[in-house]
């Protein structure tokens, strides 16, 4: 399995569990050792939309604590990197036109900046969205440097949401099933995705996902690997299947699916590397999502499979 430090998008798990983060869980509740960290801390500053401080070329602009009129209790505590050196996002800043989206930042960012970046994205969507309590509407105290919500009401304690997503490189033979969304560029494809319900093991909502949207038939499917899609709040945990051979039928939540060979698959992301995407047939999914990283691991699976060369 391609490791993370392979893949295209540096938030894709391996099984090693490696993060450029330790979220240090324990000093989340421990005020002043925070405060302490504060002065020389690394602080990504967000504004309200969720976009981090960044220079005129899109890379981060990481500062101080103590360069900052604001303290430890005003800030998101993300973790500590491999050299102890903490890591704060300060919500709702000023940042002016010097700015960047998360989309755009994980093809460019490190893979530590990256890490808090998507970690400080979520936490911030969560604050904007569950202000009042769920279960008897009063106002939400978050402590815990952010990462929980206490009822000032009912005193019921609130966590950061994460919606669970399966993502699936589905194959039968030398073919990959890919379809598209209305809204995506022309051309798009990509692997079949969709929320886990509940009462369903990871495994049978890969199989209800692929019937749904395509009417094709999974008899078999392995776990890969994982990536945070803080768009807003998913977890998309990836796949690879074997289908039963058959026909691709349309469906309400696709505009477009069918089986493409293993060729076509080749050629698209050749041309993707060459630059000359403009006249090709056929768009992979964005390099910085799981998505592209599973074609390729659907690519090297079935490599068997190409045609030998002619003589």
């Amino acid at each position: 399995m391609t490791s993370a430090s392979d893949a295209p998008y540096s938030l894709v798990g391996d099984a090693s569990g490696f993060a450029p983060l330790d979220r240090a869980d324990h000093l989340r509740g421990d005020g002043k050792a925070l405060a302490s960290l504060w002065p020389e801390a690394r602080v990504l500053r967000l504004d309200s939309e969720g976009r981090a401080a960044a220079d005129a070329s899109g890379y981060p602009v990481v500062v101080r604590g103590d360069a900052l009129a604001a303290s430890s209790d005003d800030a998101y505590f993300l973790g500590l990197d491999a050299t102890g050196q903490a890591w704060f996002a300060l919500p709702r800043a000023d940042l002016g036109d010097a700015h960047i989206d998360l989309r755009t930042a994980a093809a460019s960012w490190s893979p530590l900046e990256a890490n808090a970046y998507a970690t400080a994205h979520a936490l911030h969507h969560w604050h904007l969205r569950h202000r009042y309590c769920g279960f008897c509407g009063g106002d939400i105290e978050f402590v815990r440097a952010g990462w929980l919500g206490r009822c000032l009401r009912c005193t019921r304690e609130h966590y950061p949401r994460t919606d669970p997503a399966v993502i699936v490189a589905v194959g039968e033979g030398s073919r990959l099933l890919l379809g598209r969304q209305a809204a995506w560029p022309a051309r798009r494809h990509s692997v079949i995705a969709g929320f886990v319900e509940p009462g369903e093991t990871l495994e049978q909502a890969v199989a209800r996902e692929v019937m749904e949207e395509t009417g094709v038939r999974v008899v078999a499917s392995r776990y890969l690997g994982s990536q945070p899609w803080p768009f807003p709040t998913s977890l998309m945990l990836g796949f690879i299947a074997v289908a039963e051979p058959g026909d691709v039928r349309d469906s309400e939540e696709l505009e477009h699916a069918r089986w493409f060979e293993r060729e076509e698959i080749v050629e698209a992301l050749a041309a993707e590397e060459r630059g000359d995407t403009a006249d090709a047939p056929l768009l992979m999914p964005s390099r910085i999502s799981i998505a592209h990283w599973l074609v390729r691991e659907w690519l090297d699976a079935t490599a068997a499979l190409s045609p030998a060369p002619a003589r």
